[in-house]
């Protein structure tokens, strides 16, 4: 997760110039250089990794498109949406379901997630939390095999991939439905220091683990495919959601909508216990189908909450391609835990708390079985 901060360099503000060509991103690249976008609009501009992580430290979101700038492609104004959406209609299926989820599940999850040193995406241990994300729900799968379930590891230019689970929908043309969160973790002041990240986004990983357990564990069968991905690279600069998203988009796969769960266990003392919609790189017409959801089915009420800024988590990727996201966070914006990207980012730090973060595997599961109907 990351955050834009309005102390913004002006260093960072560019305006537009000619597009790179392949022979610039190439050499470039080649040399260890990254290709940043720090504003919708505006010509990505060349930072060093020290740079990139500058930008990291002082809490700039942003785009790394080294991977993924095309030199010849025109660019493209950003769209943002209201999508329509039909009424909720899997009411008793879905109270049913979330009977069924375990806080001691998320909190056995959460352990071993927070087990490892760091979850870094260029570090061997962010490898091994991938890896450990994919055999968790390929046993979910071998345990309950009635719904031709399938995972598999996305792999990257960096070591650690992203995670790809789908539970195939009856009518095979009908679009997708897809939930994401991110798997790696930070230390801002030294990449590969300690990084628990238990609520970032180890929450939000776990929230979608234990929402796909419980679907899989019922048999689900959705009329249209769901999709449960846990991205590599967020702290990065979006990389895993990047990939699968221009992927997705490059063979015509239809989204209905995508829902992004990333920092959901916080909640501020003092302050009320809320979902907060994040507000901005957003689809207007999902986030109010999935406040509908939160009144129907969570104990806790919802708010529009305070934007996010640019490049700020990974639903920003599918809006950046032309899909429906929506982006429910732990609380009004600026009222987010402050300890993220630091080696505090524990299930100790006053305001973690397990029934808070139920509330958005509440909201997972009703996402993946009211959409895909």
């Amino acid at each position: 997760m990351k955050w834009y901060s309005l102390l913004v360099s002006a260093a960072l503000v560019v305006g537009s110039v000619a597009r790179i060509s392949e022979a610039e991103l190439r050499q470039n690249a080649a040399q260890g250089l990254r290709l940043i976008s720090l504003e919708e609009g505006v010509d990505p501009v060349w930072r060093t990794e020290d740079e990139v992580f500058e930008l990291i430290r002082e809490d700039i979101g942003f785009f790394d498109v080294t991977d993924y700038y095309d030199p010849n492609a025109e660019e493209t104004p950003l769209r943002l949406a209201a999508t329509s959406y039909e009424p909720l209609s899997r009411g008793e299926h879905v109270t049913a379901l979330i009977n069924e989820l375990s806080v001691s599940n998320l909190q056995q999850f959460l352990s071993n997630l927070t087990s490892f040193p760091t979850r870094y995406y260029r570090s061997e241990t962010g490898l091994a939390a991938s890896i450990w994300i994919r055999d968790t729900v390929q046993g979910f799968i071998d345990a309950f095999p009635g719904n031709n379930a399938s995972v598999a590891l996305f792999n990257h230019t960096f070591i650690q991939p992203s995670i790809v689970a789908r539970i195939p929908g009856q009518n095979p043309d009908a679009p997708i439905v897809v939930l994401g969160g991110h798997i790696d973790s930070l230390n801002s002041r030294n990449p590969t220091g300690p990084a628990p990240g238990a609520d970032d986004d180890g929450s939000g990983s776990v929230n979608l683990l234990e929402a796909l357990r419980v679907l899989l564990a019922d048999g689900f069968t959705p009329n249209a495919t769901v999709e449960f991905h846990w991205y590599a690279g967020e702290e990065g600069g979006l990389l895993g959601s990047q990939a699968i998203a221009k992927a997705y988009k490059a063979q015509n796969i239809a989204v209905k909508g995508m829902l992004q769960l990333d920092m959901t266990a916080y909640v501020k003392p003092g302050t009320e216990e809320v979902v907060g919609f994040i507000s901005d790189f957003v689809d207007s017409g999902l986030t109010n189908f999935t406040g509908s959801l939160v009144d129907a089915y969570l104990d806790i009420p919802w708010i529009l909450s305070a934007p996010c800024g640019y490049g700020c988590s990974d639903h920003a990727s599918w809006t950046r391609e032309g899909y429906p996201s929506t982006f429910p966070f732990e609380g009004d914006f600026h009222a987010r835990n402050p300890v993220i990207h630091t080696v505090n980012d524990t299930v100790d730090v006053p305001g973690f708390s397990w029934t808070h973060s139920l509330e958005f595997t509440k909201l997972a599961v009703a996402f993946a079985v009211e959409l895909s109907a």
